[in-house]
């Protein structure tokens, strides 16, 4: 992903502080969402770099409804915002409501705010529509100082997105993450590694490859890494990367051992493939 541009940190650190004031006040009056809206509008355009007048507008309709409002450039409409009033929590109801206007226009992201609670979602135009959770952050904890703050800022800024932030963020995110590295571990090949590095802690023992995946699933791993709905998806598609059955026969110790002689690994080969990925 693109690292946050000078000129763009300069600008969090001009506005982000003077709009957490304001935000504070506006929570504390409890203030109504069509105020919410305008403190947003104002946001989008003095923090994330949009033009008010030509880039955001709350003038788009989907099916004769209103979303509150759209970041539009030059035809295209990167985003849909759904706005509610600062006191008012967030909730899954609020972000169906959002991703239906997105999956009606063919808007792929959305953002979901109360102005201080902010969530960034994708939609997935599947049967039915389903949509991830990309990014979350509370703008009263925002650290000027923390260079993972500042990224996940730049992900909605307009720098950010003529350099493609978002889209490289999110695959980094689908690829990088507990379920896949879960999985990887409990690859043949890792496996192998694993057994070739206890063999060296105690020569004198034997050591069974079985024995070492069982204990990875019963007692290293977290249920959810291995057996979720999530981990499913990312199995089978692992099976397919590196086109091995899902259903397939533990490596003999002939088998490793003849892995443990190659000048590289195929476990070396999978984690300097991560690392380039």
């Amino acid at each position: 992903m693109a690292s946050t541009p000078k000129k763009v940190i300069e600008r969090f650190c001009k506005t982000i502080p003077r709009f957490q004031h304001v935000l504070k006040l506006a929570k504390d009056r409890d203030v109504n969402e069509s105020d919410t809206v305008s403190i947003l509008n104002d946001i989008l355009s003095e923090v994330f770099g949009y033009n008010k007048y030509l880039e955001v507008t709350s003038e788009f309709s989907i099916r004769g409804t209103y979303c509150d409002l759209a970041i539009k450039i030059e035809d295209k409409v990167h985003f849909l915002l759904e706005a509610k009033a600062i006191g008012v929590d967030l909730k899954d109801n609020h972000i169906k409501q959002a991703c239906d206007y997105g999956a009606n226009y063919g808007v792929q992201w959305v953002i979901l705010t109360n102005s201080i609670d902010w969530r960034i979602y994708r939609i997935r135009f599947e049967q039915p529509i389903a949509y991830d959770l990309i990014v979350s952050f509370d703008f009263f904890n925002i650290n000027l100082k923390n260079e993972n703050d500042l990224d996940l800022l730049f992900l909605l800024s307009k720098e950010g997105l003529n350099k493609n932030a978002r889209d490289d963020y999110y695959e980094k995110v689908q690829n990088i993450n507990k379920y896949v590295i879960g999985n990887l571990i409990l690859n043949d090949d890792i496996l192998g590694a694993i057994r070739r590095e206890l063999k060296k802690i105690a020569e004198n023992i034997k050591v069974d490859i079985n024995e070492i995946e069982q204990i990875i699933r019963t007692q290293v791993l977290k249920r959810e890494i291995i057996e979720s709905d999530e981990a499913l998806v990312v199995k089978n598609k692992l099976n397919k990367f590196y086109k091995k059955p899902a259903s397939k026969k533990k490596p003999t110790s002939k088998q490793t051992e003849t892995i443990d002689n190659q000048n590289e690994t195929v476990t070396d080969k999978l984690f300097r493939e991560a690392a380039e990925s």
